[in-house]
């Protein structure tokens, strides 16, 4: 486990690029520069030993430095520690549609962006609850098992997009049936499961399974994304929209959210259905059905001392910096014998 204590640091890292568009604009500057003082092969016998790949290494090298030195202000911290503590909460687990409707822009940015804000949203308003998270298109997949980890929560949250499952379609029944595995029966907590999606669903058993899991002890939430009215699925490259999905008949497909679906999933396990269009109204209104539920004690484990790693970056930094310094721009001897770049002709 680790922890990064000052995070705006990172910031520094603009550098590096900046360093190398400067270096790319002083060769292009000295080029111009020489052609007009001599022809190439005239420069060429005025300074036989200038290396092209000692240049490059000093503005990496440079580079490394600069990243080593940003990396130390940030001060990255490991867990040196661990400890048992008891605590009192809710088993959660968000299951995150990420199908390909999920890109549908009715709610800003998007659908899958607006349901991971919400997931992190609750996650930062929780105290001593247990989450886990997952992932479903047409089958469901595990993201993260129930832990106390927010932190590790966020993080794999960030990442999942709608190419991380090959299976396209959305099953609901596959995430309810996938949650129901991830509560430990031994251990008697309120379960929770929170589906957020915008109610698109290619099978048809998705309220019965609810009621299964219902009389599992699983009340299941669902929180809907997107709008009634509906939007095209855009089909993006590198961030661009090159166009809109197109049906058979080579219309284009417009999403809407099902609201009704959800409703009724809800309902088989005695949750309620809210609206994920305000952000600060389904905050408010999972710590209201939590507040409501008995906490459960269970134990769990966690870092309690954290060391410093500052020092081992900021002593490659300086090693980087004097390295850079001391590195010539001339040839060596042993670099003549590699000829690099086809420096001796």
């Amino acid at each position: 486990m680790y922890q990064l204590e000052e995070k705006i640091w990172f910031w520094g890292l603009v550098i590096i690029p900046v360093i190398m568009l400067f270096f790319l604009v002083l060769q292009f500057w000295k080029y111009k520069a020489q052609s007009k003082f001599a022809d190439k092969e005239l420069l060429k016998k005025l300074s036989p030993n200038k290396s092209i790949f000692k240049s490059v290494l000093k503005i990496i090298v440079l580079s490394m430095a600069f990243l080593c030195l940003t990396v130390a202000m940030v001060n990255p911290k490991i867990g040196t520690k661990l400890e048992t503590v008891k605590r009192e909460g809710v088993d959660i687990v968000f299951a995150i549609d990420v199908s390909k409707s999920m890109l549908a822009e009715d709610i800003a940015p998007n659908r899958l962006e607006k349901s991971k804000q919400l997931v992190t949203q609750i996650i930062n308003n929780l105290a001593s609850d247990r989450v886990g998270i997952i992932a479903y298109a047409a089958k469901a997949f595990p993201q993260l098992p129930i832990t106390t980890d927010y932190a590790s929560a966020k993080m794999f949250l960030q990442s999942m997009n709608t190419d991380m499952l090959s299976s396209q379609g959305t099953a609901i029944s596959e995430a309810i049936k996938l949650a129901t595995t991830y509560f430990d029966d031994e251990e008697q907590t309120n379960r929770v499961l929170i589906i957020i999606s915008d109610g698109e669903d290619h099978g048809e058993e998705a309220a019965d399974v609810a009621e299964l899991a219902h009389e599992e002890g699983i009340r299941i939430f669902t929180i809907g994304v997107g709008d009634e009215k509906g939007g095209p699925i855009p089909e993006k490259r590198n961030g661009v929209v090159l166009n809109y999905k197109k049906d058979n008949q080579g219309e284009t497909v417009i999403t809407k959210l099902n609201e009704e679906t959800l409703k009724n999933i809800a309902q088989q396990a005695n949750g309620a259905y809210i609206n994920g269009k305000n952000t600060s109204d389904v905050v408010e209104s999972i710590r209201e059905i939590l507040n409501t539920m008995d906490k459960t004690e269970f134990e769990a484990k966690q870092f309690a001392d954290f060391k410093d790693q500052f020092q081992w970056f900021l002593a490659f930094g300086i090693f980087f910096l004097l390295l850079d310094i001391f590195l010539l721009e001339r040839k060596t001897a042993w670099l003549k014998k590699l000829n690099l770049f086809n420096e001796n002709f």
